[in-house]
């Protein structure tokens, strides 16, 4: 047990001493989520917006610019043969994806932290509804990342990688998007935060997470076989 959380630690950390290095992900994410607000802005000529339209502007946007952080997530073991390195090591490979799926949630937990504010400018009237919006993120990151490094993995190795990952990823996370939609409409109500069925999309998200939790322990290993 010991042996498999250093283990874990050190690819987690070794991932994001690369990311701070190379920044190969990060301000692209952040770049097209501001870039995406500003469109919205002007684009719905709106400086406020409300319930599900409010909560459909910011979860396509984190939809999106959260593909590019998958995109690129296992590159770094692509192009340096991290891949047959990991195969050598006496660890298990679930350890691998877990290191992995941490690495995309701490992005998009970071991407948030910069880009939920500048919607929360745009176009919310107030901020009450950001800390309940809080674990809604955080459940929705955690659905994303399993998922997302699970067809990251299977796509990494296609010339077609970008037309890939989206093209599987999108029909898999419709369920999750519409329950975070559903669970952050109500908080940007006009009058302010409501919880009506709050805690009932929480576990909607939360049976998907742990859904492809146990998928992503299951065929992982495969996954890294092929």
């Amino acid at each position: 047990m010991r042996r498999t959380l250093d283990a874990w630690q050190a690819l987690l950390g070794k991932e994001l001493r690369t990311e701070a290095r190379t920044m190969r992900s990060l301000p692209a994410m952040v770049l097209f989520a501001v870039t995406t607000f500003i469109i919205f802005r002007y684009g719905l000529d709106r400086t406020q917006l409300s319930g599900s339209l409010a909560g459909g502007v910011l979860w396509t946007t984190l939809l999106f610019a959260s593909i590019l952080g998958i995109n690129r997530i296992f590159v770094s073991e692509l192009e340096e043969g991290g891949f047959d390195s990991f195969r050598l090591a006496p660890v298990a490979s679930n350890v691998f994806f877990a290191a992995k799926a941490a690495a995309l949630f701490i992005y998009l937990t970071v991407l948030e932290l910069i880009v939920v504010p500048v919607f929360a400018l745009f176009f919310l009237p107030d901020w009450a509804a950001l800390l309940p919006l809080i674990p809604v993120l955080l459940i929705a990151n955690l659905g994303i990342s399993l998922l997302g490094t699970l067809i990251s993995s299977m796509a990494v190795n296609s010339t077609s990688r970008d037309l890939l990952v989206p093209l599987i990823l999108l029909p898999l996370i419709v369920p999750l998007m519409i329950a975070a939609t559903g669970a952050s409409a109500p908080l940007f109500d006009a009058s302010g935060p409501v919880f009506d069925g709050f805690g009932g999309w929480l576990m909607v998200m939360g049976l998907y997470d742990g859904v492809f939790l146990l998928v992503g322990y299951a065929v992982f290993d495969f996954l890294l076989e092929d």
